[in-house]
């Protein structure tokens, strides 16, 4: 995708509009940069400075896939609990469920892939499965090309659907056991870090089967040749890392930020799997990351090394390490804050305040 980047030229305009309410300059700290960052966003099809910021219908979207690295024993939990919290999201019992409760945030789950297909009909699922999970990677390729071209044209058509709905802003999650092993594999081959340093403990799982994880990712890694290792940011290497180590719901989250980047909606990042997805979708057109909004920083070993890697600033550091956009919902009232004080508070000016 062409990917334009930020139109800045009300950047200036929106600053002056933060800095002339009523309170010190900076005072707000990241509520400003973000109030700014929306602002701008939002300004860009306008022949001014948008007097709203809009949040309407904040969609979450619980990206779900099954893994075949985990034959290994890679998490504390076999790979059938993946089609099991997809259930257990769909009938409004996970964490995620709770925040997004308390925000007035809909959901959306997506069957990228778990090994079953879920039975019957739930209008807050959607069908767009690449397989019945992904190959064991230590072995062979994750997926074909094939499969990744199909996976980012799923996330594109999510994308469509929701501007059609009149969605403002996206956030995402992702579910499936062992992926955290995929989002290791995929953030060493893009990046300067060895895997030892991007890998961690994913769910909790115990020093055999963390040496177990390291092990499996460099044997997969060392299919991927030193020409497309050294040119990262060429957009067939990229894909052919997320062929050979990539996740169905991994693939599918990178399209959805294309496509969310290329209609210039705001995209809410969670934790350490998503912005696995984000810095794919960087690597393959920089100007992503003008849209980008990074919840928070997990407990993960490598998340830190990854927001480091896209210069990203979190909202939120408080200790998380489940997944499923939690983070995301949780930053989401800080974006609200964002807006409001935007939106409706007073300027010296209106109030008949002098400084």
């Amino acid at each position: 995708m062409n990917i334009a980047p930020l139109n800045r030229q009300f950047q200036q305009k929106i600053q002056e509009k933060i800095n002339n309410k009523t309170k010190p300059v900076g005072a707000l700290g990241q509520l400003e940069s973000l109030a700014l960052q929306l602002a701008l966003i939002q300004s860009q099809h306008s022949d001014d400075v948008v007097d709203k910021i809009n949040l309407a219908k904040p969609l979450m979207l619980i990206f779900a896939g099954d893994h075949g690295i985990n034959e290994h024993g890679l998490s504390i939990a076999p790979s059938a609990v993946t089609g099991q919290m997809v259930m257990n999201f769909l009938h409004g019992g996970a964490a995620i469920n709770c925040f997004c409760q308390v925000s007035n945030i809909e959901i959306n789950v997506i069957d990228c892939g778990i090994l079953q297909s879920v039975k019957g009909d739930y209008n807050n699922l959607i069908q767009q499965r690449l397989g019945c999970g992904t190959n064991d990677f230590s072995e062979q390729a994750a997926m074909s090309l094939a499969q990744v071209e199909q996976g980012l044209l799923f996330g594109q058509q999510i994308v469509e659907k929701a501007i059609a709905q009149g969605r403002k802003v996206l956030l995402l999650g992702e579910m499936g056991i062992a992926n955290t092993s995929a989002a290791s594999a995929i953030f060493s081959a893009l990046s300067p870090y060895s895997v030892n340093q991007c890998v961690g403990i994913g769910t909790g799982i115990n020093s055999e089967q963390l040496s177990l994880k390291i092990k499996l990712i460099n044997t997969a890694l060392l299919r991927l040749t030193k020409n497309e290792k050294n040119n990262q940011d060429d957009v067939a290497a990229v894909k052919q890392v997320l062929s050979e180590v990539g996740g169905f719901e991994i693939v599918q989250m990178v399209g959805t930020i294309l496509a969310a980047a290329n209609t210039q909606l705001p995209i809410i990042i969670d934790g350490f799997i998503v912005s696995v997805a984000a810095l794919a979708a960087m690597k393959i057109n920089h100007n992503v990351g003008d849209f980008l909004i990074f919840s928070h920083v997990s407990q993960e070993q490598g998340h830190q090394l990854l927001l480091n890697e896209m210069d990203a600033k979190v909202l939120l550091s408080l200790d998380l390490r489940l997944g499923e956009g939690t983070g995301g919902a949780l930053a989401f009232p800080l974006l609200q804050a964002a807006a409001s004080f935007y939106n409706d508070m007073a300027s010296f000016e209106s109030a008949g305040v002098t400084v």
